[in-house]
């Protein structure tokens, strides 16, 4: 996992709550068993029509939020299952951080654990940040992770809670290999004394 310290970019505005991870990814992608590919499935029902073709107005589909890193939604984003595809549907797609009200628990844990950064803010304040990605004219956000604040070249600026072992495993890039493995040491001492090494 790469750490994440500061983001900084191209809002893409989804203005809906309770996005659950099958129209994040929907079931019939999940037979991979890489993390990477999934970008261009993602929110596919909402994407396409029938027959493939672009809807022209799906707001990821707008020319000028191609290569959005920031993903802006409503509240309790990443309900219903479980699956960490749709973190890694998200990645793929190239976005960084997920700004919203609320996150279903389970996916909230599974963003932080891959380091895809999941940002809660107020609901008034993700609703202006809609608001102003809305407009179409290249809103960017900064997201520093350190400082724990979100903030834009207008004046916008909010804070935001993290849990500090959370926090810690993004800023190192701490996956829960990476962290097994800051004690690789201690793991092959113990296996020398009990003789299975």
């Amino acid at each position: 996992m790469r750490p994440v310290r500061v983001v900084e970019g191209l809002v893409a505005p989804l203005d809906r709550s309770d996005v659950d991870t099958d129209q994040i990814i929907p079931k019939q992608f999940l037979k991979r068993v890489e993390r990477t590919g999934y970008g261009r499935f993602l929110f596919h029902d909402w994407r396409f029509l029938p027959d493939g073709s672009p809807r022209p107005d799906f707001v990821l589909n707008r020319p000028e939020l191609a290569g959005a890193s920031v993903l802006v939604t409503g509240r309790n984003f990443g309900c219903g299952s479980s699956r960490e595809h749709a973190v890694w549907a998200l990645q793929d797609a190239g976005f960084e951080v997920v700004v919203a009200p609320s996150f279903a628990d389970i996916f909230r844990s599974n963003a932080l654990g891959v380091g895809l950064l999941a940002v809660e803010l107020p609901e008034a304040a993700v609703a202006g940040l809609l608001a102003r990605a809305a407009a179409g004219d290249g809103y960017r956000l900064r997201v520093d992770l350190e400082a724990q604040v979100v903030a834009d070249a207008k004046g916008f600026r909010e804070s935001f809670s993290i849990d500090p072992f959370r926090k810690r495993c993004l800023l190192e890039g701490l996956d829960a290999i990476g962290l097994t493995l800051r004690h690789e040491g201690d793991i092959l001492r113990y296996e020398r004394d009990r003789g299975f090494a």
